[in-house]
């Protein structure tokens, strides 16, 4: 186990860069904290590179490294790489999984979501569901967004969550006679008037601007719900998990 007590290591400054964009596409890899997000991505389908823990957290019984080669750092140093007020004193660097093929009969696709917690809620909700895959696409925040991982609260090792082309993901489910949703008032009905079968994707848009236009054009068919008291809207996150629980029940 490698100890290190220096915050101005070059290793430490490696994993303050993941906390950028810019540094996590470029590696591949992201950067979470807490027992809870580490013990998930432990126990679910993550690579996970590295393990650091400070030398004055206190670690909950049963939890199990395997093989990943672990750091204790000083508690100095865990602050620095902490984006929690009061850090647990544990994080872990994960392999970002590669793109690739997506089978499933539910999907959630989300369009230019900015707010990391709603984006975060999302992906939670959606695993709930039982959804087996969410797109992130173009406009939105970043998937591994510490505040997204920590609002998803370790879904993103549950279920494929991937950034993607909404367009060239609802001709793919399109051909695969997958119906898609969008959210939309104009033009649209009330959910509770579609009775949809075990297969379907459904699209989630922007807390300003809803859905892309040129996106709900391709959809099968545009949802909304019915405002019965005076707010003007719905939380999209809020939105997004109505519409999933009620697609997804049986009918």
């Amino acid at each position: 186990m490698k100890y290190i007590h220096s915050a101005k290591n070059p290793q430490v400054k490696q994993w303050k860069k993941l906390m950028t964009r810019k540094e996590r596409d470029k590696s591949g890899s992201f950067i979470i904290e807490g027992f809870h997000l580490v013990e998930e991505a432990l126990k679910g389908n993550a690579e996970v590179l590295e393990i650091i823990v400070s030398e004055k957290a206190e670690m909950p019984p049963g939890l199990d490294y395997g093989s990943v080669p672990t750091t204790t750092v000083t508690q100095e140093i865990a602050e620095i790489l902490a984006e929690t007020e009061t850090t647990q004193g544990i994080f872990a660097v994960c392999r970002q999984p590669a793109a690739g093929n997506v089978s499933g009969k539910t999907f959630l696709l989300i369009d230019a979501v900015q707010d990391p917690g709603n984006l975060g809620t999302m992906i939670r909700t959606a695993d709930a569901a039982g959804i087996d895959a969410v797109i992130v696409g173009a406009g939105s925040v970043d998937i591994y967004n510490p505040k997204v991982l920590r609002s998803a609260q370790g879904s993103h090792f549950h279920l494929p969550v991937l950034s993607g082309s909404l367009y060239e993901w609802i001709d793919q489910l399109t051909n695969q006679d997958i119906p898609v949703y969008g959210t939309a008032l104009l033009n649209g009905m009330p959910y509770t008037d579609l009775h949809q079968g075990s297969e379907f994707a459904l699209i989630v848009g922007n807390e300003g601007n809803g859905v892309d236009k040129d996106l709900l054009a391709k959809t099968a068919g545009n949802l909304y719900i019915p405002i019965l008291g005076k707010s003007e809207s719905l939380n999209v996150a809020v939105a997004a998990g109505i519409l999933l629980y009620y697609l997804k029940m049986p009918k």
